[in-house]
């Protein structure tokens, strides 16, 4: 049975992180890509804000029983296979974890720019994301 008491606990922290992500997109591009300590924060805040999704995904998959994911990404293909979330957010959030996943282990090689784009555009998924699964649990 899906804990709504963690879901609950997650998306409280997710909340503060998405705080601090706007206050960080507020900024003009140019400012932010001279402002190491934005962008480190801005990377570090994207990668936990996107493991709290991921903590919550596989989280229902465990609690429902389905089928394991192969990989972080997939956890979010199983969340489409159970008809939680639509295909195209299934699809942005799998793109999502891969941006993660390069935020975790090609952090040198990442462009600042991509960063900030990502700040201005794909946050929303993460909010998206959020609403379905408090809709679908009746977290609010």
């Amino acid at each position: 049975m899906v804990s709504v008491e963690k879901i609950s606990r997650k998306f409280i922290q997710l909340d503060e992180y998405l705080g601090i992500l706007d206050e960080i997109s507020n900024v003009l591009e140019k400012v932010f890509l001279k402002d190491k300590i934005l962008i480190g924060s801005a990377k570090y805040y994207l990668q936990i804000s996107i493991e709290c999704c991921l903590d919550v995904a596989n989280h229902i998959i465990a609690s429902e029983r389905c089928r394991a994911p192969k990989d972080y990404a997939d956890s979010f293909a199983v969340l489409e296979e159970k008809g939680i979330v639509q295909q195209q957010l299934g699809q942005n959030l799998r793109q999502m974890t891969k941006f993660r996943n390069r935020l975790v282990h090609l952090y040198g090689e990442i462009d600042d720019k991509l960063v900030y784009e990502f700040l201005k555009t794909d946050v929303e998924d993460i909010r998206k994301f959020r609403k379905v699964i408090i809709r679908k649990y009746g977290l609010i």
